[in-house]
């Protein structure tokens, strides 16, 4: 099987499929993915928590333990902040993430205050990622960290800079790659894909362009988020309004 890291350097685009739980990873796994990630958000929602580290890590690592030990293919966990306070903490959650076997982390520079999403001060994010992989330095060569930046997904003004100065940060620090979710401009996606060596990953989102132009562009990794797992319960939330109204389960079985 290709490694994890490699799988971000093969001429095909990493399709990750993101899961919430041992259902959802066995799905993905059996058609033919090769490789998942964790999708907090619909984990979070699953267990009745809205999004942003309101679960505890102790709920979600237990989750996470168990899709490990349903699939054989790769998995990486989204970590959002980190599920810590301090450097020390995150990156202690990391290690035990680590000793199940996870081979990729998604860490990310905007956090939920609030109810508000906010973007990080981007020294300041530095630097607490900087004490994570100095702590995490005997064992980098284990796991993929993916650094998500917020820019585009927030809406801030002059986005694309921003992210272009963030991305420089993260470089000195060798992440293994940068998320960029909210991005979907082909012009931006182009711009960000050639200023880095760093394989860019992309989110589904309504004008995101195909997987082809995707591909053409230089994009290397692809998610879903937790948009699936919405699009699965807006299917279930159908069909049982068609049971209730029909007064019968027929439906079920077409």
């Amino acid at each position: 099987m290709i490694g994890f890291k490699n799988l971000h350097h093969e001429e095909e685009l990493l399709l990750l499929g993101n899961v919430w739980n041992v259902q959802s990873a066995k799905v993905y796994e059996n058609s033919g993915y090769k490789a998942l990630a964790t999708s907090s958000s619909a984990v979070a929602v699953s267990l009745g928590y809205e999004d942003g580290e309101n679960m505890s890590f102790e709920e979600y690592f237990y989750m996470i333990k168990r899709i490990k030990k349903s699939v054989s293919i790769p998995l990486s966990v989204d970590l959002e902040g980190g599920y810590g306070s301090s450097p020390e903490m995150i990156a202690s959650n990391i290690i035990k993430l680590l000793d199940i076997g996870i081979v990729g982390i998604n860490l990310e520079d905007s956090c939920i205050t609030d109810g508000v999403r906010l973007l990080l001060n981007r020294d300041v994010f530095f630097e607490r990622l900087s004490i994570i992989l100095s702590i995490l330095k005997e064992r980098r060569r284990e796991v993929f960290i993916n650094i998500r930046t917020d820019p585009f997904l927030l809406g801030i003004e002059n986005a694309l800079k921003e992210t272009l100065q963030r991305i420089a940060l993260f470089e000195k620090l060798n992440v293994d790659g940068i998320f960029i979710p909210g991005m979907t401009n082909e012009e931006d996606i182009k711009t960000v894909v050639e200023v880095t060596s760093l394989p860019i990953n992309v989110m589904s989102l309504p004008d995101l362009p195909d997987f082809e132009t995707l591909k053409a562009l230089g994009v290397k990794r692809m998610t879903s988020g937790a948009f699936l797992n919405r699009h699965i319960y807006r299917e279930l939330e159908k069909i049982s309004h068609t049971i209730i109204n029909n007064n019968s389960f027929k439906a079920l079985f077409i």
